[in-house]
């Protein structure tokens, strides 16, 4: 597939994963939510901007485990367990978050758990 991006034509493959990571820019994550039917709040910006920050750190995809340890002890508030946490992710990518938080922060496609 191919998106039009500020005038530049961005290339992904069938499922969306760019084929070009360097081709990645708020603008295309934009295009791309609205392609799949997401329609990106703070939460979903502060869950694409970890994964960007941890696969420029590692050089791999987070685990959804990963996600929730880190991010959901930072996130007090209204998340009084990992459960819960979890959950409202679901609520923000209820097909499958992993994959859709990749696609969206231009990573890799994630492994499939094994």
């Amino acid at each position: 597939m191919q998106f039009n991006v500020n005038g530049k034509m961005v290339e992904t493959n069938e499922q969306g994963f760019l084929c070009d990571l360097d081709g990645w820019s708020e603008d295309f994550a934009k295009i791309l939510a609205e392609h799949d039917g997401i329609e990106l709040y703070v939460d979903h910006w502060e869950l694409i901007w970890y994964f960007r920050d941890y696969y420029a750190e590692t050089q791999s995809n987070p685990t959804m485990r990963m996600m929730i340890l880190t991010l959901g002890k930072h996130r007090g508030g209204g998340f009084r367990n990992k459960k819960a946490y979890e959950k409202h992710i679901y609520s923000l990518f209820p097909r499958d978050p992993i994959h859709e938080l990749c696609k969206l922060a231009g990573l890799p496609m994630p492994q499939p758990d094994s």
